[in-house]
């Protein structure tokens, strides 16, 4: 006996045509031939593809739930006939993958028992196996089977970028090497993509099999370490240099974002390790909030002092009562 075609594709009955799509491509990726090299690789994905064909057509799929695994071997419009005579199929019922109804003055005999299917009508034996061309030949499980066009596997590669890069996005040409050699592709990356996410390229994975449509191209972004962003989701963190009479009295000053140039106002008083927020002017987002940007405050002093910086910094240091070790 088949298997159950949902079994194949792990949904349960009532699953939407949408989760029947994403349970095939799910498994086409995982036993594609041109991607998995295991002996049974290739039928598995005979089984998954027959299963989707299947289901994925809405008559087929009512056939099918009708039916069961007989569901080809039954002639079209037999919906629209059944029930108008006092004969019928004999075998198994529709539940447990058979099939019931009738035909005028006859029905089909045979089922489980092993014999050939004939139709037995107005007296006279019509075999079933010359009037369907041969659909029943074999009889045993697969029987009638078509597996149709094989769609290309899903493939995936990935895509590295600088922090600027993801920030702005816009379109860029990248080049990839595999078994059929070097390839090119205009990508339009989307501005604020982050580390991980895919960005799809349509039909240009896999080659199909049987004319079967080819599969996608997945680009999975990696954002490359950088030496002044750092990224907590789509929030960025960036040193802000300020010196000891800015971060003590105040100032605004520049700041160099992923974005371009901003200015930060920096209150009085500020103190090293204190974060100033830039709200939404952090990674964007097409589809919702933007995130964050914090500037982190680092006073920064003089590596060498002039005469009279240093004479000032001695009449600041005699004069001052500030006592860093103990401030609160």
């Amino acid at each position: 006996m088949a298997r159950d075609f949902y079994d194949v594709l792990g949904v349960s009955r009532s699953a939407s045509a949408d989760e029947i799509q994403q349970a095939f491509r799910k498994l086409a990726r995982k036993f594609h031939p041109d991607v998995n090299k295991s002996p049974d690789a290739e039928d598995r994905f005979k089984e998954i593809n027959e299963a989707y064909h299947v289901l994925h057509d809405p008559k087929q799929r009512a056939r099918y739930d009708r039916f069961g695994e007989d569901f080809r071997k039954v002639p079209e419009g037999y919906e629209e006939m059944a029930g108008a005579g006092a004969g019928g199929f004999r075998g198994r019922g529709a539940g447990q993958g058979g099939f019931g109804g009738g035909f005028p003055g006859g029905g089909f005999r045979g089922g489980d028992t092993g014999e050939p299917f004939s139709w037995s009508y107005d007296g006279g034996d019509v075999d079933l196996e010359d009037l369907l061309g041969g659909m029943f030949r074999g009889g045993g499980r697969g029987a009638g089977r078509a597996t149709g066009p094989i769609a290309g596997a899903d493939q995936e590669a990935e895509l590295p970028l600088s922090v600027e890069e993801a920030y702005q996005g816009g379109k860029r040409s990248i080049t990839l090497s595999g078994a059929q050699g070097e390839r090119s592709y205009d990508v339009n990356i989307p501005a604020g993509v982050t580390d991980g996410q895919r960005i799809r390229l349509a039909g240009q994975g896999g080659k199909g099999r049987g004319n079967g449509p080819p599969g996608d191209l997945y680009l999975v972004v990696r954002l490359e370490p950088h030496q002044r962003y750092r990224l907590d989701g789509r929030h960025i963190h960036v040193p802000l240099p300020v010196s000891p009479s800015e971060a003590a009295l105040g100032a605004t000053v520049p700041l160099t974002t992923p974005g371009g140039e901003t200015k930060v106002t920096v209150p009085p008083g500020t103190s090293s390790g204190k974060r100033l927020r830039l709200r939404g002017q952090g990674m964007p987002h097409h589809r919702g909030e933007h995130g964050d940007l914090y500037a982190e405050v680092r006073i920064m002093v003089p590596r060498s002092l002039s005469d009279r910086e240093r004479e000032l910094y001695e009449q600041l240091a005699e004069e001052s009562t500030f006592d860093p070790r103990s401030a609160r």
